[in-house]
């Protein structure tokens, strides 16, 4: 059934894609280039309705006949809000308020209506419980939008942001199938037959672009299934999302140093994500969206590890990570060329 599911909405994002590349240039939804773009020439966008529709059309019959329909029901919902601000940026390029705002109510509807909360975490080496208490449905509602927007940040070349979430995705699936979840297993097959069948058109040399509509709803999906499938369960669950979305996360998070190093403002664009950066080291378009992949691959990998070491062992592996980032980060220039405060330790201390 599973495996079904994936083919079904692989083949139909295959068929529907060219006629969501249609529309977008009926509805002016095209991506024109500029100093910051990669392309040459306008692109249809919006490509991420077909990821969409595809989901939905398969997904919409086990719905249908599940048992708890009303409980699954806001995640379409907030699904289908997140589309609709994505359609309405593609077309109309909104400011990032209303962007902003719609997001944060697709994330109201998952945890108002849909009951979704990180209620507490277990601390490691103590018995006793986090409460998050007031801030459980704050601190949800940042997940989720967070999620969003560093799915939406690292989209910057073709097929990366559908190829990570791709990664991210399978990953999940596959901690749910161990974990005996099969609604999110089934989930995130659905999505993962969708982005494949996208990413024909979309893997460089790009016919389409997924656009904010692809990317939000790529972000919103793996956000929602990355609570569904490990909240409330310990501390070592909680870091599991985050070691999954390792890519995405560092690269949202780092640009945010940067933009604090540089005295920019939090919201400026600019060129200097990772994948900017590999480029700049001279690794061809498709090159660096490969070697991410093979990154998000080792951060997928990393997190099945994590979920089944011991504490001690889990912790090493954490450590392990963050000095493997750093120095990653410090050697490409991703926040500047001149920030190497743990290769600059190095090189001290291994000065005779």
């Amino acid at each position: 059934m599973l495996i079904g599911a994936l083919l079904v909405s692989f083949l139909l994002s295959i068929f529907l894609t060219p006629f969501v590349g249609k529309l977008a240039f009926k509805l002016g939804a095209t991506d024109k280039p500029n100093e910051r773009k990669v392309h040459s020439k306008i692109m249809p966008r919006m490509g991420g309705l077909a990821i969409f529709l595809s989901f939905l059309i398969t997904f919409l019959p086990f719905l249908l006949f599940m048992d708890d329909f009303g409980e699954q029901l806001p995640l379409l919902v907030g699904a289908l809000v997140i589309i609709l601000i994505g359609m309405a940026d593609d077309i109309f390029e909104l400011r990032a308020a209303p962007k902003f705002l719609g997001q944060v109510l697709a994330a109201l509807i998952i945890v108002l209506w849909g009951g979704l909360e990180v209620e507490f975490i277990n601390l490691p080496f103590f018995t006793d419980t986090l409460e998050f208490g007031v801030f459980s449905i704050p601190i949800t509602i940042l997940w989720i939008v967070s999620i969003i927007n560093a799915i939406n940040l690292i989209d910057g070349l073709d097929g990366l942001a559908g190829g990570v979430s791709t990664i991210a995705l399978v990953t999940i699936a596959t901690m749910a199938l161990i974990k005996g979840d099969l609604f999110v297993a089934m989930v995130a097959l659905i999505v993962i037959g969708s982005t494949l069948g996208f990413l024909k058109y979309n893997f460089h040399p790009a016919k389409i672009f997924m656009g904010d509509t692809g990317a939000l709803f790529l972000g919103y999906i793996i956000a929602v299934l990355s609570l569904l499938g490990f909240k409330n369960v310990t501390m070592i669950s909680l870091i599991v999302p985050i070691i999954i979305l390792g890519v995405p996360i560092s690269d949202t998070f780092f640009a945010i140093i940067r933009r604090v190093v540089n005295k920019q403002p939090i919201s400026a664009a600019d060129k200097s994500h990772l994948h900017h950066c590999l480029i700049n080291l001279g690794f061809t378009h498709k090159q660096t969206v490969l070697l991410i992949y093979a990154l998000a691959a080792c951060f997928g990998l990393a997190a099945i590890i994590f979920s089944f070491a011991t504490m001690w062992g889990a912790l090493i592996l954490v450590t392990g990570l963050l000095l493997i980032i750093e120095i990653f980060v410090e050697k490409i220039g991703l926040v500047n060329s001149n920030y190497q405060p743990l290769l600059k330790m190095l090189n001290f201390k291994n000065k005779p």
